[in-house]
């Protein structure tokens, strides 16, 4: 809420109260407002919470408020002269700071401009249901995931350098082998392609993602915490068949996740916090454990940590 709506809630009024016993109405439960001066304060109940405003703010566009208080609807009033209004009151504060300036300041979750938009479309301001829907659409152009590419060496280093994030970067560059790859190979190497793009869309207003096409490796994952190299899992090796010799990918997917999970400990934190430092060592008494059950485990604790400090980095749900 802005802080001159803040003034409509809290700040005693300075002028006469509008009320019942203030115009010409029954002592009934309804009242209207017809040729009442737009100088007069408004006392207003909106889902439990008082607001203190003048006819004339809420006569000044072409709303629903100006219908109710024009004398063209009539209003619910309490015995206490309280303007009754059956509508959620968190942004009722916003509601009139934009009809008394032209503008506010929007939420800053999506999830609260949503709620603002409906607000307004219930009191047809159509210059807020504009705002609020601009600002939604401009989100969603924001939440798209930007992936760079490294060109050289000395770029890789500028962006790593140069971010605050945690960094993941996947080198894949299948023309670098040189003997014939192993049946599964092709696979495997598609695999780490797909969860490398998997994470990024989950993570990628947490974590920097880059893309390595120029490096001497044929399939390797490198991470990144506080401008420094933290780990690197290499998914190639060679392998001896009868007569020659064969290059080999794996999808080592359960140590992806457990070296993922470890940078992100370097998000934001000068350490990693307790939680996530035993969510992660948990691997090493599990030796028994297949890849495949692994994997699915660490997803697990990847998931769990990531809602438990959901609302702390953004709105974002966690991919699947």
């Amino acid at each position: 809420m802005s802080g001159e709506s803040c003034l409509h809630q809290l700040q005693p009024q300075t002028g006469p109260i509008v009320s019942i016993s203030s115009v010409a109405c029954p002592k009934t439960d309804t009242c209207t407002y017809r040729g009442v001066t737009g100088n007069k304060y408004v006392q207003l109940n909106v889902g439990g919470n008082p607001y203190y405003t003048t006819l004339r703010v809420l006569t000044r566009q072409d709303t629903l408020l100006r219908s109710m208080f024009s004398g063209k609807m009539e209003v619910l009033t309490d015995k206490e002269g309280w303007i009754l209004i059956d509508r959620c009151g968190k942004h009722f504060g916003s509601i009139l700071s934009y009809l008394r300036d032209g503008f506010v300041t929007l939420p800053k979750s999506k999830q609260g401009t949503m709620e603002l938009l409906a607000e307004a479309k219930y009191y047809k301001i159509q210059g807020l249901i504009d705002l609020c829907q601009r600002a939604l659409q401009d989100n969603e152009e924001k939440a798209l995931c930007v992936i760079p590419v490294i060109t050289s060496p000395k770029e890789e280093e500028r962006l790593i350098q140069g971010c605050v994030r945690p960094a993941v970067k996947l080198l894949y560059n299948r023309g670098n082998n040189k003997y014939s790859y192993t049946s599964n190979s092709d696979d495997n190497l598609l695999k780490n392609i797909e969860l490398f793009e998997k994470l990024s869309l989950s993570y990628s207003s947490r974590v920097l993602f880059i893309k390595d096409v120029i490096g001497d490796e044929i399939c390797c994952w490198s991470f990144y915490g506080q401008s420094r190299k933290l780990a690197e899992v290499c998914c190639t090796s060679i392998v001896y068949a009868t007569e020659k010799k064969q290059t080999k990918v794996e999808f080592p997917e359960a140590r992806i996740y457990e070296e993922t999970l470890n940078a992100l400990l370097y998000e934001t934190l000068p350490v990693p916090d307790n939680s996530l430092l035993e969510a992660t060592r948990r691997r090493n008494n599990c030796c028994t454990h297949s890849e495949e059950e692994e994997a699915v485990e660490l997803r697990e604790r990847v998931r769990r940590i990531h809602i438990k400090r959901y609302s702390t980095y953004d709105d974002r749900p966690l991919g699947h």
